[in-house]
């Protein structure tokens, strides 16, 4: 069985740690074909300049369902790792992508500002909250709305359980999905 799952929350919630701590779980199970699809690292391919527009985050983010969608298609499991501020944008997921599921990383907005503020993340743009003080900002949170998942398959709360017990409970949920469907 080939699925996709989009790891959603606020910068700084935890998504990428969680995310690739879920692929290694898997290869740990024998499950080895699972793709992590970061959007911060495809971004700089698809905008190599981001203005984070609402434009561009609908172009960015349509792509990035095309992109989950081939790979599910091809018989891929992926891990989609993206804020996506807008629920039309993982709806639309949903809407394209078979045997889709959303988790979200709870977060309050004061820790993911204290964490983005020390992380040192490969592609995620460094000092986000600290630009969203500037004017035309676009921080999700912030200066946009993030519209938090209605009815997500999965939700871990990265304040209140480590990075390992986020993932455990992602991957539980995607070993049941894979016993259904084998």
């Amino acid at each position: 069985m080939t699925w996709a799952i989009w790891v959603t929350g606020l910068p700084g919630s935890g998504k990428t740690v969680i995310a690739e701590k879920v692929r290694n779980i898997l290869e740990e199970r024998g499950i080895v074909d699972a793709k992590v699809l970061e959007l911060d690292e495809i971004r700089k391919f698809i905008t190599p300049k981001p203005s984070y527009s609402e434009e561009e985050r609908d172009i960015v983010y349509s792509s990035l369902v095309y992109m989950a969608k081939l790979l599910v298609e091809s018989g891929k499991l992926v891990i989609i790792d993206a804020t996506a501020n807008r629920r039309n944008y993982r709806e639309k997921a949903r809407e394209n992508i078979r045997n889709f599921a959303e988790v979200y990383v709870k977060c309050s907005l004061d820790t993911c500002m204290e964490r983005e503020g020390r992380r040192k993340a490969e592609y995620a743009p460094i000092g986000i909250y600290e630009k969203a003080k500037e004017e035309g900002a676009t921080v999700p949170g912030v200066n946009v709305p993030y519209e938090e998942p209605v009815n997500p398959e999965v939700v871990v709360d990265s304040e209140k359980m480590s990075v390992e017990e986020c993932a455990e409970k992602v991957v539980e949920f995607v070993m049941m999905q894979y016993e259904k469907f084998k």
